[in-house]
């Protein structure tokens, strides 16, 4: 397979990590073991915190919806109808693309949704975390078991496939608040700079809902204040939800053993990756980082409104890291579909981890053009049947 035209526009990390990474991944892309984590969250049924489901009804069957079209596909019967958007069309379109064209093979898990998708998949899931305002999100003893769990899954998915990429994505509807919340209790500054669905993010209410999480724990931080670093087990309970702790799990153990890790998404893979820096032990954090990176879509990484690398800028000066991060160079303005052109209006801009497959993509010699086409028909398929 010939390499790829261009390399991937790169976010963050420094040149060289990023080619290691880059050729690493390229190398064994078609071996790349894809993980869909679903779950869910009482934070998406706040009113016009999210565009994901156009009613907070809605919501409740998204990551479902998203999960049949990923492994089912646009022509295929499916349970549960794709909620209504404002605008756009799911980013699982996106994904399923990818994963068939690829001969890719991805399993779900479902962590807690709403509604449990009508396709195959592992359930590790019970209710959805409770709204992160009530600062009790999720029963502290639930994030330990899914922290643990994640960490003797990815050691042995690192056993079974050392230089197999692990591509990490998820379906949380409402999963940027509680990204902006982690990311928040941890220490950083992100009020302003994370994503979200909506065309413009609800950055005021955001910051409202993780204000009144983090106090209701008693983890609000004073700005500039010197208090101890917050404790991530603590914060993920408070204000998390339960594909973080998986997820960062995930990282720990299966980069912790050298295997390649792609988290496919923006702000919330920023969160999970977070999280993992904070429980790595210091003197193992620069061999993490070489073996992580980023990959979300272009439309995140050149929306107005936030600013992922400034964010991976402040992650990486937090735990003194380089963070590696990619975006895509899939684009929509020359489809036929008006609901794949209103991604470059703003709208939907990733998800299910449509970014990091996108890169994949990529990575495995094809074009980002041809993603578009493919994207177009299958946009065409999916439209007829509605």
């Amino acid at each position: 397979m010939p390499a790829a035209p261009s390399p991937p526009r790169r976010l963050s990390g420094d040149l060289a990590s990023a080619g290691v990474w880059l050729s690493a991944c390229a190398a064994h892309w078609h071996q790349t073991q894809v993980l869909l984590l679903l779950a869910g969250t009482d934070t998406a049924a706040v009113p016009g915190i999210s565009a994901a489901g156009a009613t907070p009804e809605s919501r409740r069957w998204t990551a479902a919806a998203d999960a049949e079209l990923l492994l089912l596909g646009p022509g295929a019967a499916r349970r549960h109808a794709l909620p209504p958007l404002p605008a756009g069309v799911s980013p699982a379109l996106i994904s399923h693309v990818v994963v068939r064209e690829l001969g890719l093979n991805p399993l779900v898990v479902d962590l807690g949704a709403a509604l449990a998708p009508a396709v195959t998949h592992l359930r590790l899931g019970q209710a959805p975390a409770r709204c992160l305002s009530s600062g009790q999100a999720l029963d502290p003893a639930r994030v330990r078991q899914l922290l643990a769990l994640g960490q003797r899954w990815g050691r042995l998915l690192a056993a079974k496939g050392p230089q197999e990429p692990l591509l990490i994505a998820e379906c949380v509807p409402g999963g940027t608040t509680t990204a902006q919340a982690v990311l928040t209790g941890l220490g950083l500054e992100v009020a302003g700079l994370v994503s979200g669905s909506l065309l413009e993010p609800v950055h005021a209410l955001k910051t409202e809902l993780v204000a009144r999480g983090l106090g209701a724990a008693g983890l609000a931080v004073p700005r500039g204040s010197k208090e101890p670093d917050a404790d991530p087990l603590a914060v993920l309970a408070a204000v998390g939800d339960p594909m973080q702790a998986l997820a960062a799990g995930l990282v720990l153990g299966a980069a912790g053993a050298a295997r390649p890790v792609l988290l496919a998404g923006g702000s919330q893979m920023a969160a999970v990756w977070a999280l993992a820096l904070a429980m790595c032990p210091e003197a193992s954090r620069q061999a993490l980082a070489s073996r992580v990176a980023i990959g979300t879509t272009a439309w995140v990484a050149a929306e107005a409104s936030s600013d992922l690398a400034l964010l991976l800028q402040r992650l990486g000066a937090r735990w003194q890291v380089d963070p590696l991060a990619f975006a895509a160079g899939l684009r929509f303005q020359h489809c036929r579909s008006a609901r794949l052109r209103d991604y470059e209006a703003g709208y939907v801009k990733e998800g299910v981890g449509a970014g990091g497959l996108a890169l994949l993509w990529e990575l495995s010699g094809r074009s980002p053009e041809s993603l578009a086409q493919a994207c177009d028909q299958a946009c065409e398929r999916l439209l007829g049947d509605l």
